[in-house]
């Protein structure tokens, strides 16, 4: 057997249903599940219809490269999302969703000939730290800070470790505290990039989800706006799952330096990642219509405006920059200890929420203490309907009041 998966961790829902095994849920209450980021919002009927229409076209095997409507389609929407002018032929790839692609790319790009470090956002998705290790490489884990939004200072990663990166991970809008990456912080790793030629991967498959006027601003639009118009060294990645409610078709693309996307369709082609035509085809009527993402952000938009002004009694928590999650503190009631809360939570009161903890991985800080700056917090999908996250931010409500020592 591959001796590298011996290096990979339990996945965080394998540890969260080790958590609550012996867990017996209060029965007075219906189970209700903020654990996990699945969306539940409804289909689009347009979608479905066109994958029923294209049922025929299962008899046929798909190019690895995609169709060249899929490809043009795709390209249509960078372009009218990110003001952003792309070669559908040489900066489009698409994928079977992000997840897949995540993890392919950094088979791609790893050269083991020499030190190679992958540096990921911590706390983070798992799929960055597998695809490393599985390519063998190292990691080094860059924590998020509370004081700047929960996004990162780069300029802590040692310039040591930057001379042996040769991959970075970023994730805008992030998981799980939904920040989301300035024109600034694109600049400092361009630079970065340029200085050390390492691969920027991009996860912004959160992206059409967000909370204020503006549109977060993506990675082939950071490039553009600087003037890297060839997109060098960067792969942004996203996925229809969040965006149209799909995440059963595994559908997402690639875009950005069309060198590195000529060697990854190659990775690709060897690897089986062609993706089905009826999923082509119901892809190509999401990318094409905006009106049901616009609905999609609304239900969300409404939906937080409810559950945060209610969490917020007893909680250190806010809304997020864009992204379904809330990143919450652990009361001192629990002495910081994210995985009691979650036990205790749902033994009292049947609501299931993540660790952070789980998110994250214990590494050494800026002076060398070890810490996981995912502890002490909880994330919250609120990917149900409104009303089953209303109620159970009143029973986190109630449950933090209850186990709270009276004043």
């Amino acid at each position: 057997m591959n001796p590298l998966l011996e290096r990979l961790q339990p996945y965080p829902f394998e540890r969260l249903r080790l958590l609550h095994a012996d867990i017996k849920p209060n029965p007075q209450h219906t189970p209700i599940s903020l654990g996990i980021g699945e969306p539940r919002h409804a289909t689009p009927e347009l979608i479905k219809h066109a994958l029923v229409q294209a049922l025929g076209s299962l008899a046929n095997y798909p190019a690895t490269a995609g169709e060249p409507a899929l490809r043009q389609s795709i390209a249509a929407w960078v372009e009218r999302r990110y003001q952003v002018s792309v070669d559908a032929q040489q900066h489009i790839l698409p994928v079977n969703g992000s997840r897949e692609a995540l993890f392919a790319l950094a088979q791609t790009v790893i050269d083991l000939s020499r030190p190679a470090t992958v540096v990921v956002p911590n706390p983070f998705y798992q799929i960055y730290e597998g695809a490393a290790l599985l390519a063998g490489a190292q990691l080094h884990y860059a924590p998020s800070e509370p004081a700047l939004n929960f996004g990162i200072d780069w300029s802590a990663v040692p310039e040591a470790i930057w001379a042996q990166t040769q991959l970075l991970y970023v994730c805008s809008p992030g998981n799980p505290a939904g920040a989301v990456m300035g024109l600034q912080e694109w600049k400092t790793l361009f630079e970065l990039s340029d200085r050390f030629g390492f691969v920027i991967a991009s996860d912004e498959c959160y992206s059409e989800i967000y909370f204020r006027d503006e549109a977060p601003l993506g990675g082939l639009q950071a490039a553009w706006q600087l003037g890297r118009k060839e997109f060098p060294r960067l792969v942004s990645l996203t996925s229809l799952s969040k965006r149209s409610n799909v995440p059963g078709l595994r559908s997402g693309f690639v875009a950005g330096d069309a060198q590195i996307l000529r060697k990854f369709l190659l990775y690709r082609t060897y690897h089986g990642g062609a993706m089905s035509p009826v999923v082509q085809a119901a892809s190509r009527a999401a990318w094409d219509d905006e009106e049901h993402v616009r609905l999609n952000r609304q239900l969300y938009r409404d939906k937080f405006a409810q559950v945060t002004p209610l969490l917020q009694e007893v909680m250190e928590v806010r809304l997020p920059d864009a992204g379904f999650y809330l990143w919450a503190a652990v009361p001192p009631t629990f002495a910081g200890s994210d995985t009691e809360f979650s036990r205790q939570l749902l033994a009292q009161y049947n609501v299931v929420v993540l660790p952070g903890s789980y998110l994250g991985r214990e590494a050494p800080d800026s002076q060398g203490r070890a810490f996981n700056p995912g502890a002490g917090r909880v994330r919250m999908a609120l990917v149900a309907d409104v009303q089953e996250c209303l109620e159970a931010a009143r029973r986190i409500v109630q449950f933090i009041k209850t186990n709270s020592p009276s004043t």
